[in-house]
Parts: C-alpha cells; structure tokens; sequence
C-alpha cells in the first residue's frame, strides 16, 4: 500500500465503511497517515428496528450516531464529520451545492487519495448519488490538482461495465479491527453477524477472503 499524505472517505451512511473499507482505513491509520471520514447522514432511515423493536425512526439515528463514533475509535479515525444530510434523500440534492460542498471539503483537506463509491454501480441511490458529486467535484479540479481516487462497486454484472478491481490490499493483519468495525455498527449488522462470525471461527474460504482483502477500482478521469 502506498503511503499518503492524507486520505478521504466519502460515503453516505454509517457502516458504508465497515464492509469493505474497514480494513484499508485500518492499515492507513496504521501507517501514520491521517484519514478524513465524511458520512452524509445519519442512516435515520435504515431497515432494521428490531423484532421487537429497539429503536423508533427518531431514536435510531442517535443510535447510529454513537455506532458511528464507536467504529471511528475502532479503525483510530481521528477526524469523523457528520455532515446532517437525509437518508434517502441524497439523490434529491442540489448538484451544484453538493460539487461545492465537497470542493470544499478537498480545497481544505488537499487529500492523495479519496475514497467512496463507483457511481452507477452501487446498487443504492445515495450511494450513486454521494459518488456523482464527489466526482464531478475532484473532475473539475486540474489534473495535477486531483486526488487518486479509489472507488467500491457491488451492483449485479459491475464487472461486465468497468472491469475487475485494479487495486486489492491484503487486510489480514487488521482483521479484528475490520470485524470491530462492524460490530461497532450492531443495529445494522447483526443479521450479517450471526452469519458471518460462524464461518471465521471455521476458517471458511471464501469467508476469510471476503475478510482479508479489500478491492477498489481506480476512477479515470480520462
């Protein structure tokens, strides 16, 4: 992994991190290298409330608030901001203020890399969305000014459309803090959990891949 001089991460709810990105966030952190987490919202929208119910649609976001801030302490993120935006409404931003936002935030931060989702292939509308912005935000910047940015795909048939990730980075030694991550995110993860923790306590394969490595497609601006 090459060292930076300061990353960002782009995403719009809590536990976007935790999945997929846990890990790398974990290995910079460990490398010294500052990291920067935006999250949009709050997740005041996410599916589960328990059966029986543990939280209401005006408690749940102080919940994932405090799940949020857990998971930073986990992966020894220093600098968390909440920018207050809607679950499920980030779609319905205005664009020009959203590339300003993140201008902003880049003009300020002046990162190496970025990190956040592909858009179009994400499969959530906030995640497309929060991805449209942030690139057209680094997009307008002059070549010599932007960051790398590395992007995470999951949508069906991704692949077919932009290729096989180009960057993948072994998180093995940071295994447990990747695991952490998630678990600090339990209100949202514990269906995910009770199958997951099962098959790392046998070792399973593709369990233990999914794990300890990491994949990321380089966005080209050109």
């Amino acid at each position: 992994m090459k060292k930076e001089k300061h990353v960002l991460v782009i995403f719009p709810h809590p536990d976007d991190e935790a999945f997929g990105v846990s890990g790398t966030i974990s290995k910079h952190r460990a490398n010294g290298t500052p990291v920067t987490y935006a999250c949009l919202t709050l997740g005041e929208m996410g599916r589960n409330l328990g059966n029986p119910p543990f939280a209401t649609r005006e408690s749940l976001p102080k919940i994932r608030e405090k799940e949020l801030q857990k998971a930073a302490q986990v992966m020894d993120i220093q600098d968390l901001r909440m920018l207050g935006f809607r679950d499920k409404t980030i779609e319905f931003e205005d664009h020009e203020k959203m590339v300003r936002l993140f201008t902003d935030l880049l003009d300020e931060i002046k990162p190496t890399l970025v990190i956040t989702f592909y858009p179009e292939y994400s499969v959530h509308p906030d995640h497309d969305a929060t991805a449209r912005y942030v690139i057209d935000a680094i997009g307008r910047k002059k070549k010599k000014d932007r960051p790398v940015v590395h992007c995470i795909a999951f949508s069906k048939g991704h692949e077919k459309h932009i290729g096989t990730p180009d960057v993948i980075h072994d998180v093995t030694e940071f295994a447990e803090q990747k695991k952490g991550a998630m678990r600090a995110h339990i209100s949202q993860t514990s269906w995910m959990l009770e199958e997951m923790e099962p098959k790392w306590q046998e070792q399973d394969p593709e369990a233990m891949k999914w794990l300890q490595y990491e994949r990321f497609w380089t966005y080209h601006f050109e």
